[in-house]
Formats: C-alpha cells, sequence, structure tokens
C-alpha cells in the first residue's frame, strides 16, 4: 500500500522528498496553529520560535496537501521524516483519514502536537507575531517559516486568515526604517 504524508505547515513548501503525487486534502477535526514552542528548527530554547501543529478541534479542518510517496522510498522518507519531525517529541505520528479534493476518503501519515508536551503552548496571536519575528534557529529564522507557509497556502488558494494576520503583523515588526 503506498505511503501518503499529510502536510500542513513547513511540508508544503519542503516535503523533503519528490512526491509521486500530491493532491490538495483536507483533515476534520483539527486546525493548524502555531503552537508549538520550537527550539530546534526556528528558534533555541533561550529564545524559542513558533511552529505549526495539527492541534484537535471539534468541527474544525485543516487543508493542507496530502503527497504519495514512492514505494522503494517508503522506508527512507519514513526514516527522514521522524528525524526531522520528532526531534524533541513533541509531536507524535497518526494515521488519519483525509478528504481529497475529489470529496474521497484517503489514509495519511500526519504530526499532530502532543498538549502534554512541554513545546506545547496557546498565545494570542499579537504574542505569536512577537515571538516569530525575533526568533532564529538551527533551519533559520522563524520570519522565513512563517512567510513561505503563508505563501504556499496563497498558491494552493487556502484561506487562512489568522496566518494573513501574523504575516503582516510580522512584516509591520520586521521593517526597517
Amino acid at each position: 500500500m503506498a505511503l501518503w504524508v499529510f502536510g500542513y505547515g513547513s511540508l508544503l513548501w519542503n516535503p523533503g522528498f519528490i512526491p509521486v503525487r500530491q493532491v490538495k486534502a483536507r483533515l476534520p477535526d483539527y486546525h493548524r496553529s502555531f503552537c508549538m514552542l520550537s527550539i530546534h528548527h526556528r528558534g533555541t530554547e533561550d529564545d524559542p520560535g513558533l511552529v505549526l501543529a495539527l492541534d484537535a478541534q471539534t468541527g474544525g479542518q485543516c487543508t493542507g496537501v496530502a503527497f504519495q510517496v514512492a514505494e522503494n522510498e517508503t522506508d527512507t522518507v519514513l526514516a527522514q521524516l521522524r528525524e526531522r519531525e520528532l526531534i524533541s517529541s513533541a509531536y507524535y505520528e497518526e494515521t488519519v483519514t483525509l478528504i481529497d479534493d475529489q470529496g474521497a476518503p484517503l489514509q495519511a501519515l500526519t504530526y499532530v502536537v502532543d498538549r502534554d508536551h512541554v513545546q506545547y503552548c496557546q498565545f494570542d496571536l499579537e504574542k505569536q507575531a512577537q515571538m516569530i519575528a525575533g526568533a532564529v534557529g538551527g533551519r533559520g529564522p522563524n520570519t522565513e517559516y512563517l512567510f513561505n507557509t503563508a505563501k504556499h497556502l496563497a498558491e494552493l488558494g487556502i484561506k487562512d486568515t489568522d496566518m494573513d494576520w501574523l504575516v503582516a503583523r510580522v512584516r509591520a515588526l520586521t521593517a526597517t526604517d
């Protein structure tokens, strides 16, 4: 059986592998949220950034992309994804049922935030913007993560009003005279 991976954040613009196929899909009862402190990739322990995570929300919906992995690359891709996404165990790996852009169910692997993990957080949008504007981690500035994700959501026609607000606010916070 083919492995599908659901991307809703950085996987949208950097899946780390070349997919055989990709389809727009949505995951019911979850939402995309900057609810995880990033202490490795987009921040540090002393100055954490924020990254997106799937957070359970009854009645919610997260639209993203399902990527099909080439069968001969399944083991390699899984190992790479686990190294990247499970670096601090703030996410857990889960198989979920997506609804693809044709309305058909699709089983996919994804990464969901562990609400009991120390990196789980809930901040208002202003606090999120302040943190994202200044944080830098091993994979670069937190602003790059935000701007790339927002750009790819827009290209896919996926509306996210919180993301739009954050982009505008972070651009204002980081503007130089």
